[in-house]
């Protein structure tokens, strides 16, 4: 594409999609390109791929809908990125992203764009989606293909949910539930007698089987926890808030009054 169709695609606010590639494809551009986007390469992007998938996350959570229009667009930028950087060494281009992408939802989606019948539920469409995954895969373990790079807790319950499906599972939540007891009294046990590195290996075991309670409760784990996390800031505001209120600040607090601040912030909570 010449400079002026350039130009004119670059600033033209209905370009769409071909507009944020030749966006991409300018910034990179070895000669007139930004020398910061020149730098960079997949590992160095990776972190900010990762950093606006929570920010798309962060924006549902709070149901800010006004943000996520613009951290959807962070995010497809980030793949545009990728795909641009993979066209400058060889691999593929961003149309071999779209092309991917589409064959494998027509794949995985026989029921609407096959033969299958939609008359399933969504328990035995998911099970039919996880079959069709793993032919693709071709003979792997069971465990292989769960990515390194994800949250751990994330990770936790997929490795679980891939043995679960060869029958490697707790029959029931009471027995996940015993389980946690077991491994909260290991936990105990190893605090009193044993290693750092054995206690590590502990709390690691305990915090994989409160991922396996999320799984059999058919708990989100990470939702949960951020919930828990937004929980927590906002008590603790109301305890920073209170303290203000009387000239103090945390550290200048006793323990006993700042959970009393905490039990009223709760009480207030519930009474909203």
């Amino acid at each position: 594409m010449d400079k002026d169709a350039s130009d004119r695609l670059v600033h033209d606010p209905a370009g769409g999609i071909d507009r944020l590639l030749e966006i991409m494809a300018r910034l990179r551009d070895p000669v007139s390109g930004c020398p910061w986007d020149l730098e960079q390469d997949f590992a160095s992007i990776a972190p900010y791929t990762i950093e606006e998938a929570y920010e798309v996350a962060d924006a549902i959570d709070r149901e800010a809908w006004g943000e996520l229009k613009g951290e959807l667009g962070d995010l497809l930028f980030q793949a545009v990125y990728h795909a641009q950087m993979a066209s400058e060494a060889g691999h593929f281009g961003f149309g071999d992203v779209v092309a991917t992408i589409s064959d494998k939802m027509v794949a995985r989606h026989p029921h609407v764009f096959g033969d299958d019948s939609r008359d399933k539920s969504a328990d035995e469409q998911t099970r039919d989606w996880e079959r069709i995954k793993a032919k693709e895969r071709g003979r792997q373990g069971v465990l292989d293909g769960v990515a390194l790079g994800l949250p751990a807790l994330t990770r936790a319950i997929k490795l679980q949910n891939r043995a679960a499906r060869v029958g490697f599972d707790w029959p029931s939540t009471a027995e996940v539930i015993d389980k946690i007891v077991e491994e909260a009294e290991e936990l105990n046990e190893a605090r009193a007698v044993k290693s750092e590195a054995e206690v590590f290996e502990e709390f690691g075991d305990l915090l994989f089987v409160v991922a396996n309670l999320a799984r059999h409760l058919k708990i989100d784990a990470e939702a949960a926890l951020r919930a828990a996390n937004s929980k927590f800031t906002r008590r603790f505001g109301a305890i920073e808030a209170s303290l203000a209120a009387k000239g103090k600040r945390p550290e200048e607090s006793t323990l006993a009054e700042m959970d009393a601040l905490w039990d009223a912030a709760k009480v207030a909570e519930r009474a909203g």
